[in-house]
Parts: structure tokens; C-alpha cells; sequence
């Protein structure tokens, strides 16, 4: 089946205001990161709600029972509340938010070095040099005790990388539109 040149040149348009979006959510990540967090967590919260109302729905009136269904009502409802929650009080939220995944990643990055460092003091015979495998857990030691002391600052940090992913991001979208519009023009 062959694409006609006024298809490609709207798929090369698509592709371009896909960059453009993307572009414009980086710009945002990266000058405006904790702006940003706050959206993510408002869009978060409004997925949740959707999902328990569709969940509960599904149990209700769509035929979705399973052998779980007190556990599927209590899940959805519990789903349903906490999007309604974090709808209600964003800023709430979103400190909540980033205090938690930045504890969470902070405890698990002092665990992750800590089980380093005791297995190769531990088995320092099965290696010929300890002190990278020492420094590496060093520095994931390092890293969990600056997550979980500075949660809001990771967190703000994690969103502007991410930002400069999504530029990145955009210009590979911009020179695949270009590549696509070039085609529609050889056709």
C-alpha cells in the first residue's frame, strides 16, 4: 500500500507538533521544575480518580467481578479517594509525594551500598582490589543520605533531567518530521 505525498506531509506535521509539545513540557521541566512536579502529582490524582470510577464501575455495572471482590471495591474506592485527595490539596500532595519517592529511593540506595561494601570486606580474597567496589558503595551510601536529607532538591533535580530528556527528545521528533516532510516532497 503506498502513501500518498498529502499523507506523509500530515504525518511529518503530526511528528512536528509532537516535538513542539515536547519542547515546550522540557522548557517547562527545566525552568520551572517544582511548577512541574505539581502537574505531574494534579495529573496523577486525576488518573486515580478516573481508574476508581472506572474500577467501581466495572465491578458495579461491566460485568468485571473476579474472585477478589471485596478486594477490588476497597482498592478502587481507596484509588478514588486518593485522587479526589490529591485534586483537593496539590502542594499537599506533591511535598508528600516528593518527600516519599525521594525517601524511598534514598533508602534503598544506602541499602544498595551498604550490602556492597559488607560483601566485598567479606569476600575480599575472591578480589584483587576492594577499594572501587568500597567507593562505588560509598557513593550509593552518599546518594541515599542526600535523598532522604534533601528530599525537594532531588526531586527538583530528577524533574529538570528530565526536562533536558524531553529536549532532546523533541529535537529527534523535529529532524524525524523533517525526514518525513522531505519524503512526501520526493513522492
Amino acid at each position: 500500500m503506498t502513501v500518498s505525498a498529502e499523507i506523509k506531509k500530515r504525518f511529518a506535521l503530526a511528528t512536528a507538533l509532537r516535538g513542539v509539545l515536547m519542547l515546550i513540557a522540557g522548557l517547562y521541566a527545566l525552568l520551572m521544575p517544582d511548577a512541574a512536579f505539581t502537574v505531574l502529582v494534579l495529573a496523577g490524582g486525576i488518573l486515580l480518580i478516573v481508574d476508581g470510577i472506572l474500577g467501581l464501575w466495572s465491578l458495579t455495572f461491566g460485568g468485571g467481578k473476579s474472585g477478589n471482590y471485596w478486594f477490588d471495591v476497597a482498592g478502587n474506592a481507596l484509588s478514588l479517594i486518593l485522587g479526589v485527595l490529591i485534586v483537593i490539596s496539590p502542594l499537599l500532595a506533591t511535598v508528600l509525594t516528593a518527600a516519599f519517592l525521594a525517601g524511598l529511593v534514598g533508602v534503598v540506595a544506602l541499602i544498595v551500598g551498604i550490602m556492597q561494601i559488607v560483601v566485598v570486606v567479606r569476600e575480599r580474597a575472591s578480589y584483587a582490589r576492594i577499594w572501587p567496589v568500597v567507593l562505588s558503595g560509598a557513593s550509593y551510601v552518599l546518594l541515599g543520605l542526600v535523598f532522604l536529607f534533601f528530599p525537594l532538591l532531588t526531586v527538583s533535580i530528577s524533574i529538570m533531567f528530565g526536562g533536558v530528556l524531553l529536549i532532546f527528545f523533541a529535537f529527534g521528533l523535529f529532524g524525524w518530521a523533517w525526514r518525513l516532510y522531505k519524503a512526501s516532497k520526493a513522492s
